[in-house]
């Protein structure tokens, strides 16, 4: 069959090459903007003049028909159209007859595909918007729920100092906040409407773009008309935003799948989000954290597939840019896919708090503290450093805690030890000591936490 195209050259593509060329299986899924924003076209079209009242009316209706059609099933996309803007345009002439060739008037696909892109990709871009807000609730939620709960701190993965697990959980809401932020503003600054734009140089018609971009809920219209069909760095940009969305949930999914690990056995999933293994009947694997893991590249292979892919071009508009589609879509469909799963994954998590709290008194975490101790009763700070770290020394070989000595063993390193200073290393104590903003005592994490639901009642 001849392209709609067809006249310089006579339509008729090698059926290996027209396979080649053909967008509509992932073009596809933007039928509804693509028929919104005809239609918005329509009646820019009429507002201005360029025609009548009456064949937009026809248009719109045929438009509306159609649209109707594919949400309720009743008219199929056919694999066969070249993409979806000639597959809406063919099926809108066989309806309305000749007046549906007047709607493609004072535009081109390449201002037509930019505008459905934006379009499409700002409306999916609130569904994970939505999903990291419910991520930052879950995280709110077991922050206040662990504020008390004691666990190691670590640094190099070494037991480092105290903490609450309620602090670990609010760096990743920190994370994710950013992410929040970080997303919405690639999307305010891709929500221009490039259509009028045609196919590079913009059109004789008097048109009136700012129309489209009111009706179609845009901040107004890209300024220069190559650069609205050349445009793909929102893609860029929002990939880049997906890889660090990523990136965040795959370094919360590793310490995950530790903390699940016999070796830590800080947390426990629910069986909904674990599996068995088919020849080890012990084995209760956290395969979805693994696998939102294994994502995360996925996701970087689509940034750099797209960056690749413009390093080069011309302009304005490269059939190369056809590309772009399935990368996005990719990383778009990626991160939803795994936020699903993580938000409900992390809500039935089960903390084991004994656990947590004997791993912070095995790994001499206050041993700061107990130094802090010495150097506070006037002892120099490398003095009372040498006398705590040969005491750890003795811990380690008699197998004990730093609580398990008795004053007179602590008195074999420094006279300044009194009964005191078992309260001054307790765990607790430790933890509730600090108190500097930002810090890991309940108070602290408390601030943390108030200024977060504050953020999420903000944007609600």
């Amino acid at each position: 069959m001849a392209k709609m195209w067809a006249g310089r050259t006579d339509g008729q593509l090698n059926k290996d090459a027209d396979d080649f060329n053909s967008s509509i299986s992932f073009d596809s899924k933007m039928f509804k903007q693509d028929i919104t924003g005809s239609m918005a076209h329509a009646q820019m079209l009429a507002t201005c003049g360029i025609i009548t009242l009456d064949d937009a009316d026809k248009i719109i209706a045929g438009l509306e028909g159609i649209l109707n059609d594919l949400i309720s099933g009743d008219l199929q996309i056919s694999p066969e159209a070249e993409d979806i803007h000639m597959f809406v345009e063919e099926q809108l002439i066989a309806r309305i007859g000749d007046t549906g060739k007047k709607l493609h008037t004072a535009r081109s696909r390449n201002d037509q595909v930019a505008l459905d892109l934006r379009m499409y990709l700002k409306d999916q871009c609130k569904t994970i918007s939505e999903l990291l807000v419910e991520l930052l609730n879950v995280l709110v939620k077991k922050a206040d729920e662990y504020k008390y709960t004691v666990m190691p701190g670590y640094t190099h993965l070494q037991r480092a100092q105290p903490i609450v697990f309620a602090q670990h959980l609010l760096c990743y809401a920190q994370m994710f906040k950013r992410d929040y932020l970080r997303l919405n503003d690639a999307v305010d600054r891709m929500n221009y409407s490039p259509l009028g734009s045609c196919a590079l140089a913009g059109t004789t018609y008097a048109t009136n773009r700012k129309f489209v971009a009111d009706k179609l809920g845009f901040n107004g219209v890209t300024e220069n008309s190559m650069d609205g069909v050349s445009d793909r760095d929102f893609c860029i940009e929002l990939l880049s935003c997906f890889s660090i969305i990523m990136m965040h949930l795959s370094r919360f999914c590793e310490e995950i799948i530790l903390w699940t690990s016999w070796e830590f056995k800080f947390v426990e999933l629910s069986d909904e989000f674990t599996t068995g293994s088919s020849i080890m009947p012990q084995k209760k694997n956290s395969d979805m954290a693994e696998l939102i893991r294994g994502k995360t590249g996925r996701v970087y292979g689509d940034l750099f597939t797209l960056l690749t892919v413009l390093k080069g071009l011309p302009l304005a508009y490269n059939k190369d840019m056809q590309e772009d589609k399935e990368a996005i879509f990719d990383g778009l469909e990626t991160v939803i896919k795994c936020l699903k799963v993580f938000n409900p994954m992390l809500d039935g998590m089960k903390v084991l708090k004994e656990n947590m709290y004997s791993a912070a008194q095995k790994g001499f975490i206050n041993a700061t503290d107990l130094a802090d101790y010495l150097t506070k009763k006037g002892v120099p700070f490398r003095t009372a450093y040498k006398a705590v770290g040969s005491i750890v020394a003795k811990c380690v070989k008699e197998n004990k805690v730093l609580e398990d000595l008795s004053l007179a063993e602590f008195k074999e390193f420094n006279q300044e030890f009194e009964q005191d200073l078992y309260e001054e290393i307790s765990l607790e104590t430790c933890v509730n000591k600090r108190v500097s903003e930002g810090g890991t005592s309940p108070d602290s994490v408390q601030k943390q936490i108030e200024l977060l639901k504050e953020f999420l009642l903000g944007i609600c």
